[in-house]
């Protein structure tokens, strides 16, 4: 059961509401699918048990090489089972997403499962995300494989909001083959306070050895810190109103003016046409205006997480169709080329 099977390429779905289906919200194909874009869709209520996943993406690297899954300006929230998102595409894009209350993790990274390892290696950049989790008691984010198929791949997280509940092991955990890991200006925090291991990475089976490097981020005093640089600590990170779920930085934030751009990949693994930096907001558990978007507010120095300081004030502004296209590390707005934009709500019957 599903709301949207995806079997095709260069689609978008876009202004859409997906809910209430016991299984999966919006679901890929393994085989016949290429890039698909999600924008300003919300998906709440959706999954069911260990295997079915509000959003569960996949691209077939055979027939369409060089697909991009790209997720931007959505809202996913209130799973009802499985990974809020789940993806086996060659290329992830998420970019500027509310992700919250998954009954497992928010989002879940890995490979195409049962395909010959050698065909692509799987890359994702995340940047300007929100992942709350509010519900169980796992960890907020999986890379690298789930047991039936890896990636190999590199991996990218760049000023994001990262909130666990106050029984989640850690934030990320790293599984089966991997090739890097990179944080730049990214906060973590635990709800209720308390310190943050960041990574799991006992499943992780390393192509060249371990890769874990960052820079930037900040963490609750106390936390086990990677093997980051110029990492920040603190008791508050000094969010607007966290028992709201207000993750926007009050004038106060020791967030503010503490990141750095451009970021640097490690010299043996650069990341592929990334987005060099964060130019729109999430939006505050909702969807903004179709075609709108908060834009992040400027500073000369940019404060880390996904909100800038000033943005909670800020007015959602036209995106338009030719501020970027998957694939490309430009700044988001139009998604792929070719279908048209679908709008609406897909409930399950």
């Amino acid at each position: 059961m599903r709301n949207i099977f995806h079997h095709g390429d260069d689609i978008s779905i876009k202004d859409s509401i997906v809910r209430d289906c016991a299984g999966h919200g919006i679901l890929g194909a393994d085989e016949d699918s290429g890039s698909l874009t999600l924008d300003h869709v919300e998906v709440y209520g959706c999954g069911n048990g260990t295997t079915k996943h509000p959003i569960y993406i996949a691209t077939d690297e055979v027939a369409y090489p060089g697909s991009v899954f790209r997720m931007q300006f959505c809202y996913v929230h209130d799973g009802k089972g499985g990974n809020n998102v789940k993806s086996r595409a060659e290329r992830n894009e998420i970019y500027y997403n509310w992700i919250e209350g998954a009954a497992y993790r928010e989002i879940e990274l890995i490979g195409p499962e049962g395909a010959d390892p050698a065909l692509k290696r799987e890359d994702s950049d995340v940047v300007g995300n929100v992942f709350v989790k509010s519900a169980a008691g796992s960890n907020v984010a999986r890379v690298g494989g789930d047991g039936t198929g890896d990636t190999s791949g590199r991996y990218r997280f760049v000023n994001n909001t990262f909130v666990l509940a106050a029984n989640s092991p850690t934030a990320i955990q790293v599984f089966d083959r991997i090739e890097s890991v990179e944080f730049h200006n990214n906060v973590f925090y635990r709800i209720g306070g308390g310190s943050v291991p960041v990574f799991r990475t006992t499943e992780a089976q390393w192509v060249n050895g371990e890769s874990i490097t960052g820079s930037n981020n900040w963490l609750p005093a106390g936390s086990s810190v990677p093997t980051f640089t110029n990492t920040k600590t603190g008791a508050d990170p000094g969010f607007a109103n966290s028992g709201q779920r207000d993750f926007r930085l009050a004038t106060s934030s020791a967030l503010v003016g503490q990141a750095l751009l451009p970021t640097a990949s490690p010299t043996a693994h650069p990341f592929p046409s990334p987005l060099a930096a964060p130019v729109f907001s999430p939006p505050l558990h909702a969807v903004d205006p179709a075609d709108k978007a908060t834009a992040r507010a400027k500073a000369s120095k940019v404060a880390i997480g996904a909100y800038e300081n000033g943005a909670q004030s800020s007015t959602p502004v036209s995106v338009g169709s030719s501020t970027g296209t998957p694939g490309t590390g430009s700044s988001p707005g139009g998604g792929a080329a070719g279908d048209p934009s679908s709008a609406g709500e897909n409930v399950c019957p």
